[in-house]
């Protein structure tokens, strides 16, 4: 499978994006837990505009990010992964299958309680850190692998952020949800017009994120929107869509990805941190990640193909596909984000968080060595 050259721009920035990843998690979890910890905690509560710097990271910045996913999405379905019916079936039926399991085992240790909130948790795959772990394995990944879990984790990601729009939305303002919508009509009748010109869409977002932040539902959904607004054309190096995915790979890699990693991160863990293993919510992401994920993604993948309704590409086997689905736990970024909207306790927020990386270091470890050490063997 030959591999566009914004797509290894991609894989290139994620695979490095996952590494600065994990030392900003390991610094902040470290000065979190020092004696500097109260002064590190007040850098990302410091006020900035009515905001915190915390907000702003949470609620501007991922909007950005959301914004390159948005576009990487729209590239997979008009010129890439997803843009067959029976090719995008095999991706988007893993997404499917790894999204319900893990909630399904979730819900099955929560429903009832209070944290069944959480449900959307488990549910996401943090496309840095999978994709860094696939990049240690070696050269001899297939490039049909890597898309294939590109393609899992960006419609992962697009049903987290559906879950979101849905489920996390506390109070509703019509009139600032309508305005917002009525710009991003607006977007879709100058992208029909053959309107070209990047820097409207992009004041255009701004407007449309400020109302949609205002409206209740959260604003990061802005940056799909946004996304998907502005004109493809088709798709080559000289459209204001390659040029703007092109652009945004690096800073959201190594700028808006590690502030997020170091705000997000900072978990005290206190002298009972065994104790939050017996939580519901604790069972549930770490049951949910670890093992909902990969059964998710090998169980539906393998119904829709023995269904004949898609296949595997020929340079892919079920141990391969068994070992995206351990990767594909690695929740992080977007397990985190939302369980920023799903709780309210601090306490909760804290131990679910530090649950979430535990879960996600498991899940990343198993994919790893499935790749280095069952290799030769067939499973199917």
């Amino acid at each position: 499978m030959r591999l566009t050259k914004l797509f290894t721009s991609f894989f290139e920035s994620e695979k490095a994006g996952g590494l600065i990843l994990l030392i900003c998690t390991a610094f902040s979890l470290v000065i979190s837990n020092t004696s500097f910890s109260e002064s590190y905690f007040d850098i990302w509560h410091y006020p900035l505009a009515n905001h915190s710097l915390e907000h702003w990271i949470n609620d501007g910045l991922m909007a950005i990010f959301f914004l390159m996913i948005g576009l990487e999405l729209e590239r997979e379905v008009y010129n890439g992964e997803l843009s067959k019916i029976k090719d995008a079936i095999l991706p988007i039926s893993g997404a499917l299958g790894g999204m319900i399991f893990p909630a399904l085992i979730f819900l099955l240790f929560n429903f009832g309680t209070k944290t069944q909130s959480g449900i959307g948790i488990p549910m996401a795959t943090d496309i840095a850190f999978a994709l860094g772990i696939l990049s240690l394995v070696g050269k001899n990944v297939p490039n049909s692998l890597k898309v294939f879990l590109t393609a899992l984790a960006v419609i992962d990601d697009l049903g987290a952020i559906i879950v979101i729009a849905l489920f996390y939305t506390k109070t509703l303002y019509f009139a600032n949800l309508l305005i917002s919508l009525a710009i991003f009509a607006g977007l879709l009748i100058l992208n029909r017009m053959k309107v070209y010109q990047l820097w409207i869409y992009l004041v255009a977002g701004v407007f449309m994120w400020y109302f949609m932040l205002n409206s209740g539902v959260h604003a990061t959904i802005t940056g799909v929107l946004l996304a998907f607004a502005i004109p493809f054309q088709d798709g080559s190096e000289n459209t204001i869509s390659y040029k703007l995915q092109h652009f945004l790979h690096k800073p959201v890699a190594y700028i808006i990805l590690p502030l997020f990693a170091l705000c997000n991160t900072a978990i005290i863990i206190g002298p009972d941190w065994v104790h939050n293993f017996t939580e519901h919510y604790s069972l549930g992401i770490l049951f949910g990640l670890i093992i909902g994920k990969p059964l998710g993604i090998v169980l539906f993948t393998f119904i829709t193909i023995k269904l004949g309704l898609t296949q595997l590409p020929k340079d892919l086997d079920w141990k391969k596909i068994i070992g995206v689905g351990c990767l594909a736990g690695i929740g992080f970024t977007m397990s985190i984000f939302i369980t920023l909207l799903a709780f309210e306790d601090e306490a909760i927020v804290n131990n679910a968080k530090f649950i979430i990386l535990i879960a996600s270091f498991i899940s990343a470890i198993i994919g790893f060595l499935f790749f280095k050490v069952k290799k030769g063997s067939k499973i199917v």
